[in-house]
């Protein structure tokens, strides 16, 4: 039986009993191990990193949905990270390249089964895409949850699975399948968030930038602070030194400092790795040098 990972991204990243209750519907159900929760207030929103066989993920990610409709009002939800939903969007990623074919229909299976159960509409999206303009999350989310109303009576916006208009209070949500990706977020030192956008719109690919690369401009909690939030979709194809070398170049011709860097949930060694070396001038580095990985399991 395939191990495939899921990510959902919930709507919620201030209030920590929900956050607890989340973490707790996932760790409850057996064969599913909760690798990680990041949380943050800023963009009010926490993501999950889970790991188990398909039809044990799928009644995690049920459980999870259960708890986030009954906890989550967008109504009342304000963040920086766009979202249309509670549970805004669960990509489902395989852990080895065969894989992605049953990472498609795991999230068609779970598409349905949300629709079905929690009235709540669902779009597919990347590799699991039913039409060509849903396959890029961004334009799913164009519009946000203030806009699904409008967005849905366009008859190219009808949602893949439910109905079609918006939940009251949970909105909608994406399912999807897609490769490895590594949220990344770089911090700068000024408060002006025009900067920030103005960094994210000159790396990210749609703009004519670093392939591979997403990103937007967003304030954090420091009012002090703002951000480069990335999605670096093909760590294979731009590095992440490629990406903060990018901003920092970029910060630097503005006179402003970059304030450090995170990654947000989990990453592949081998592009930590690939950093190091790059960093410390390392050649011919390969991961049976890392101690970690030559360890008996």
């Amino acid at each position: 039986m395939a191990l495939i990972e899921a990510v959902p991204n919930v709507s919620e990243g201030r209030r920590a009993p929900v956050i607890q209750a989340l973490a707790a519907a996932v760790r409850g159900q057996p064969g599913v191990t909760l690798l990680d929760v990041s949380s943050d207030a800023a963009h009010n929103r926490t993501v999950f990193t889970l790991v188990g066989p398909p039809n044990e993920l799928h009644s995690a990610l049920l459980s999870l949905y259960a708890v986030a409709i009954e906890a989550i009002d967008l109504r009342s939800h304000t963040g920086e990270h766009p979202r249309i939903g509670a549970v805004d969007v669960v990509p489902l990623v395989p852990l080895t390249v065969a894989d992605m074919g049953v990472c498609v229909s795991a999230a068609t299976a779970l598409a349905q089964a949300v629709a079905a159960r929690f009235d709540i509409p669902v779009y597919m999206y990347g590799r699991a895409a039913r039409v060509p303009e849903r396959e890029r999350l961004e334009l799913v989310r164009r519009g946000e949850f203030e806009g699904l109303a409008s967005k849905m009576s366009e008859h190219s916006w009808r949602p893949d699975f439910g109905p079609h208009r918006p939940h009251p209070s949970a909105g909608a949500s994406a399912i999807g399948a897609r490769k490895i990706l590594i949220a990344f977020n770089v911090n700068l030192r000024t408060a002006d968030l025009g900067i920030a956008r103005q960094i994210a719109r000159l790396i990210r690919a749609s703009s004519g930038g670093l392939p591979a690369v997403k990103a937007i401009g967003v304030r954090t909690e420091n009012r002090e602070i703002v951000q480069v939030s990335i999605n670096l979709v093909d760590h294979e194809t731009t590095a992440l030194h490629t990406v903060f070398a990018a901003v920092e170049d970029e910060a630097r011709r503005r006179g402003v400092v970059v304030e450090g860097s995170e990654i947000v949930g989990l990453a592949p060694a081998v592009a930590l790795l690939s950093t190091a070396a790059h960093c410390l001038g390392l050649r011919d580095v390969t991961m049976d040098q890392v101690l970690d990985c030559r360890l008996p399991r």
